[in-house]
């Protein structure tokens, strides 16, 4: 077995991943897993550059990171990759007006985003709103277009939080894929273009990274 030094040799940067990995969701704000904060803060010591990234769409990186910093992490908004702001861009560069099938909790984040007369659906973990009438306004809106566009924000099959596991985006996407037939593009994880965007956001090449 190598030595520690060794094997991360030539590493400069760590992409960490939350829920699940600095603390799993829930009433109250949810809780910190055990010894996340500490390491948090001897990463950010260290010479290592690090960035967050999530696939959390149910909270604004405004609030995501507020619920943090309550549990005690050393994070800023600017240091977070997550799929709604991604999803924005794309939106901007390809004068696309989605249909919104998303949590009301990252609402905010589209603020800027043209939604009249909408030419694709961007769907989320919508939760509670992951209603058959909104599925099905999704559905209709994706039928009635030449060349319908399916946005996702992850693609996730389930997560947990401290009450249990939860149902993700995944299934839904899936649902919407299937009766469309159509294939969807995800943004967040696991999309390689994601992960490419927190990589150049912190100058880091993806074989001198960690990822945790």
């Amino acid at each position: 077995m190598a030595p520690w030094g060794e094997l991360f040799a030539g590493v400069r940067g760590v992409l960490l991943d939350i829920s699940g990995v600095l603390y799993d969701s829930g009433a109250g704000g949810g809780t910190a897993i055990a010894g996340s904060v500490e390491a948090v803060a001897r990463l950010k010591r260290s010479q290592l550059k690090i960035r967050f990234c999530t696939n959390e769409s149910q909270k604004s990186r405004a609030e995501l990171v507020g619920q943090l910093r309550r549990l005690g992490f050393d994070i800023s908004e600017g240091e977070v990759t997550a799929p709604a702001p991604a999803a924005c861009q794309i939106l901007k560069e390809r004068g696309l007006r989605p249909h919104l099938l998303i949590h009301d909790g990252v609402r905010s984040e589209f603020d800027q985003i043209d939604t009249s007369n909408p030419n694709c659906v961007v769907i989320a973990d919508a939760g509670e709103s992951f209603s058959y009438q909104n599925m099905n306004s999704a559905f209709q809106v994706l039928m009635e277009l030449e060349s319908p566009v399916l946005i996702s924000l992850g693609k996730g099959r389930y997560y947990k939080e401290t009450s249990g596991l939860m149902l993700d985006v995944g299934p839904y996407m899936k649902a919407l894929e299937y009766a469309c037939g159509i294939q969807a593009e995800v943004v967040g994880k696991p999309s390689p273009e994601f992960f490419k965007s927190a990589l150049q956001a912190i100058g880091v090449e993806a074989h001198q990274l960690l990822s945790m």
